[in-house]
């Protein structure tokens, strides 16, 4: 007798497949014109050209944009007397690697030469040798939804991995056995986590348990290509479920041990909220408060979503458990952002984001000494001081930080904060704090004094910077007051 569960399941498959097969051929349609005339010129040249991988599985899921991947069995070579010609420009950063770049009207385009590619046990690079047929070059992809091509310009589907069916799915696997696949390049560990926290697909079990098993193969891999993969993970969508893969497969222990290290141990009376979780919800919240990506400067922040990742990497070595019974984190901050530069240096991170990050991580607790509003205003100009242009960025992390159950507690932060962003928006409107300076210059200092260029001159403007964020604006005869009675004391 049939299973009705069954019949149900299959039904539901087929309608999803032939939902996503209607998707694709539209996506298809629309860069059909540029796809089909490359197509044409490969084929009098002598050569199959077919658009492969990402361009297919993201044209299965409705999203195709304007960088699209081609696969073919034409050399490098033969691929730059085809495109020279007809593109609009050319470039062959890729080419050691088999891979041809160029553009075309709107359009961002890759050729690669059908490929392999494998380690050997030592190298950080891949070492490439070129195959003959289009099913030799799927094979050796990643995973089974990057497997799949549509060869041009006739438009035959070629899925020799039962990518579509895994797309249907939503299931990361391997066209061959994973161990092979990880040998032949362990970044593919990461991408796991990377497509899982992109797409919101699961990994299957043999996977994850490759993954596991085959972490330390990621000590390889240069630490650039590492951080490449890392940042489109945490700019994914769902970049918890992706940073937690990397951290229960061991592989976070290779690319950030600062994160698995965020697990401690609860103490008995759980005093404590687990870190980890907190942060992983950090991260969450303040992805929450970016800016639509319609909007000017809107869409994933990398600098804020790095500084709520790393907010708390300090704790674990400044947990203390008091004599009272409380358990503290003295200085966190500050030890945090001292590992948030190394960690991000040893990423090879440009000089000005590891800046960035380090100095959200060094001010996120500041705002904790606001309590209800008794800074004075010399407190408040401070703040926006040494955030500088950090400013939004501090905000929507102070605000994320706060995950607390307690709904009374969570609405009194809220609260204080929103005072505190009054009175910087206040004080912004009198002050221009944005570009707050004393109220004198270097050559007005030395004019008034009558010195010339050195250290004194530089004390002098540092005073005035101090008397400028305690006091607020002053008017010119009262600077130089001031400006006086400071000389006078410096004897």
């Amino acid at each position: 007798m049939p299973n009705a569960n069954n019949d149900s399941l299959t039904q539901s498959s087929t309608n999803e497949l032939s939902h996503v097969q209607r998707r694709a051929v539209s996506e298809l349609l629309r860069v059909s014109p540029v796809a089909d005339d490359l197509a044409r010129r490969f084929q009098e040249a002598g050569f199959t050209l077919a658009l492969v991988g990402g361009s297919v599985r993201d044209a299965l899921l409705g999203r195709l944009g304007n960088d699209l991947d081609f696969t073919t069995d034409a050399r490098p070579e033969d691929v730059l007397k085809i495109v020279r010609p007809w593109a609009d420009a050319v470039w062959e950063v890729g080419i050691a690697f088999g891979t041809v770049g160029c553009r075309k009207a709107d359009f961002d385009i890759e050729v690669t030469t059908y490929r392999s590619e494998a380690y050997d046990r030592t190298s950080r690079k891949p070492e490439v040798s070129y195959g003959d047929s289009i099913e030799e070059d799927l094979v050796r992809r990643d995973f089974t939804v990057n497997a799949m091509a549509v060869a041009l310009p006739e438009k035959e589907f070629i899925d020799p991995h039962n990518g579509l069916e895994d797309l249907a799915a939503r299931v990361l696997r391997t066209p061959g056995t994973p161990e092979e696949s990880f040998s032949d390049d362990p970044l593919r560990m990461m991408r796991a986590a990377r497509f899982a926290a992109q797409l919101d697909f699961e990994v299957a079990p043999e996977v994850v348990t490759a993954m596991t098993e085959m972490s330390g193969r990621l000590e390889i891999v240069s630490a650039e290509r590492v951080r490449d993969e890392l940042n489109k993970l945490i700019l994914s969508d769902h970049p918890r479920k992706g940073l937690k893969l990397l951290v229960d497969t061991g592989l976070a222990a290779l690319v950030l041990p600062e994160l698995p290290a965020l697990r401690l141990e609860r103490d008995e009376h759980h005093r404590h909220k687990d870190v980890y979780e907190h942060t992983l919800t950090v991260l969450e919240q303040a992805i929450a408060l970016e800016a639509p990506r319609d909007q000017p400067g809107g869409g994933p922040d990398l600098v804020l979503r790095l500084a709520a990742l790393l907010h708390d990497i300090g704790k674990p070595r400044t947990r203390r458990f008091e004599k009272d019974g409380r358990v503290s984190f003295h200085h966190h901050e500050v030890v945090g952002a001292k590992m948030t530069k190394a960690r991000m240096t040893k990423l090879k991170y440009s000089n000005e984001l590891v800046k960035d990050v380090t100095k959200l991580v060094e001010l996120h607790l500041r705002f904790h000494g606001y309590g209800t509003g008794e800074w004075t205003d010399s407190a408040v100009r401070r703040y926006v001081r040494d955030a500088g242009p950090l400013l939004d960025r501090l905000h929507k992390l102070t605000r994320s930080d706060c995950t607390t159950r307690n709904k009374r507690k969570a609405n009194a932060l809220s609260r204080a904060y929103d005072g505190l962003e009054e009175r910087i928006a206040r004080l912004q409107e009198q002050e221009e704090l944005d570009a707050i300076r004393p109220d004198l210059d270097g050559n007005q200092i030395m004019e008034i004094l009558g010195v010339g260029p050195g250290p004194q001159v530089g004390k002098a403007y540092k005073h005035m910077l101090e008397m400028r964020l305690e006091h607020g604006p002053m008017s010119h005869d009262e600077a130089v007051a001031a400006l006086k009675e400071w000389w006078a004391a410096q004897g």
